[in-house]
């Protein structure tokens, strides 16, 4: 195994058979910290993930002038809330590349007073938030782009939300939804989103849905088209659990599927919060089996098969399963995720081009791609886009193809700081 800064070299890997628990849901941990920064009183999260995502949206609280206490070797944090009263009057937030907590954050500043801008990194900066900046004026709130372009940076001038109806695009970003419904129960009229077109990614709608529940807030969904909040909701503190990651498991049951191994993930089951659990129907449908408990998922791998997949629900999985394609017996065809051009990186074209560089015959589409698997690959520098799933994914396409390296694994520090330590603690000899 060599590994340096600037690449981690992947080693082969025979039939792995573990059991692990990744960290945290970033997802819910970033949503739990909302809530628990509006809330009254103080809350303590567990199981919170350590992580670049986690981390700037913990200082922009901060910022805003609400407390957070936060322990990394525990894995908690502990919050004070402010009752839905933002402390501060005016401030800068560094969001990095975190859409989470740029896209929350901005819905949650216009329930301040005073004069707030939210930027990020170069990336951030070229990622959409018009359709949220809209949805706000329409509720009465004064935000726009900094340099008129519909990406970050954000000014909000807030004096409180005044609610209201609003229209919202379902077809960029769920984050634009979630982040208003957070912010919703102190609007001071109730809020309602009228959603256009097809909604992304609802799972993730669900899941801020039931956080919010959680810290004592009732929202209603007319299927994924009309979501309504009434004012005068308040969250309340409480101790929460936080789920372990479904998106990083991902990357350990596709592990399984490609080795032909076994792996479970404790702290997770069907019931999960996390739409993302979902990535382990398609792996039954290539042919893994699949079986779960109250408390954990079990993938073994078996002969591989490929299929036909709408991930629009599951989108953050699709360089995982675009990589387990390479080991099919067939073409596999994702589509659905249009979406994924507008993350970290564009999705699909990285993953296409990334695929191709192993040896892979790619066909990319608008909103998708199909892979179809070659007798033998070649060794390859996977290029990540500074994209923490790039790096994750391609490094199990390693553990079957001889000499991939994969280029700035540090960009895992996003959502899984120790991700090559924990995989390659999984490994068996091939």
């Amino acid at each position: 195994m060599k590994e340096n800064p600037e690449f981690v070299q992947i080693p082969l890997s025979g039939p792995v058979d573990a059991v692990v628990q990744p960290p945290g849901s970033k997802s819910i941990t970033n949503r739990a910290l909302v809530c628990a920064a509006l809330a009254e009183g103080e809350s303590l999260l567990t199981g919170v993930l350590d992580s670049e995502d986690t981390q700037v949206m913990m200082e922009a609280l901060r910022r805003l002038g609400i407390r957070v206490r936060h322990d990394p070797e525990r894995r908690e944090a502990h919050v004070f809330g402010c009752g839905g009263k933002i402390p501060a009057s005016s401030a800068e937030l560094y969001l990095a590349n975190s859409g989470t907590s740029l896209r929350f954050l901005t819905a949650v500043c216009a329930l301040g007073r005073g004069r707030f801008r939210l930027d990020g990194n170069a990336r951030m900066r070229e990622r959409p938030i018009q359709d949220l900046i809209e949805a706000l004026n329409r509720l009465g709130v004064k935000a726009w782009t900094e340099y008129g372009n519909g990406c970050p940076p954000v000014i909000v001038e807030a004096a409180g939300l005044p609610g209201g109806s609003t229209e919202i695009s379902g077809e960029i970003s769920s984050q634009f939804v979630s982040g208003l419904l957070m912010a919703a129960p102190y609007a001071a009229a109730d809020v309602e989103l009228i959603i256009r077109g097809d909604l992304v990614s609802k799972p993730y709608v669900d899941m801020t849905l039931e956080v919010m529940r959680a810290f004592g807030v009732d929202g209603s969904n007319s299927h994924y088209q009309r979501l309504h909040v009434a004012a005068g909701q308040r969250y309340h503190g409480r101790v929460y659990a936080i789920e372990p990651d479904a998106s990083a498991a991902t990357y350990f049951f596709a592990a399984a599927a490609v080795t032909g191994g076994r792996i479970t993930v404790t702290g997770l089951s069907w019931n999960s919060l996390q739409g993302d659990v979902a990535f382990c129907r398609c792996l039954e449908q290539m042919g893994c089996e699949v079986t779960a408990a109250d408390d954990r998922l079990t993938v073994t791998g078996k002969p591989l098969r490929g299929i036909s997949v709408d991930m629009n629900a599951i989108s953050d999985t699709v360089p995982t399963l675009g990589v387990v394609a390479l080991s099919a017996e067939g073409p596999t065809e994702i589509r659905g995720v249009r979406h994924i051009r507008f993350k970290e990186t564009d999705r699909i074209a990285a993953l296409a081009t990334e695929l191709r560089r192993l040896g892979a015959a790619v066909e990319e589409f608008e909103d998708g791609l199909r892979i179809v698997p070659q007798p033998s690959y070649q060794p390859a520098a996977i290029h990540t886009y500074k994209d923490h799933r790039m790096a994750m994914s391609f490094a199990i396409a390693g553990l079957r193809i001889p000499g991939v390296r994969i280029l700035d694994p540090g960009c895992t520090a996003k959502t899984y700081p120790r991700f090559f330590e924990d995989l390659f603690a999984i490994l068996r000899p091939a």
